[in-house]
């Protein structure tokens, strides 16, 4: 910010190609984008794609079914196979694109959590998918 700034700032032009109704932002929120940015340069990508990974993971897990909260058979509650089956080829897709770049190390627990739900995706469903047309399996191949 120049000593002649004043504490609101005009919104940036992108924002207001993307239709913000705001026209100024406060300077604490300036500061709280750079902090931030300051906080994801020191992140490496590998933290970050493994942790999408995990959110997707996760996000997958309560939809198949499987969240532990609650009384026995609970997560039965939170079954969703069509949004499992989206998470689920979303992971697929971000784990075989970035495993070359993760090694094996790091990618090995991500595809072995990938088959998982995959496998728990079969289970869950009435009508299993044909081998080989299940979520995610155009990137992975045939899981059984």
């Amino acid at each position: 910010m120049t000593a002649n700034a004043s504490p609101e700032q005009p919104v940036s032009a992108s924002a207001e190609a993307h239709g913000s109704d705001a026209t100024t932002r406060p300077a604490h929120v300036h500061e709280s984008v750079a902090e931030a940015t300051r906080d994801i340069a020191d992140v490496s990508a590998g933290e970050v794609i493994s942790t999408a990974a995990v959110h997707l993971m996760s996000a997958a897990a309560v939809k198949c079914g499987l969240a532990e909260d609650g009384p026995a058979g609970a997560g039965a509650a939170y079954l969703d196979l069509d949004e499992a089956r989206k998470l689920i080829t979303a992971l697929a897709a971000l784990v075989t694109a970035s495993a070359p770049d993760l090694g094996d190390q790091h990618a090995r627990p991500l595809r072995d959590g990938l088959r998982s739900l995959q496998l728990a995706f079969r289970e869950a469903s009435p009508y299993p998918d044909a081998r080989g047309e299940g979520p995610g399996e155009k990137f992975t191949g045939p899981v059984s």
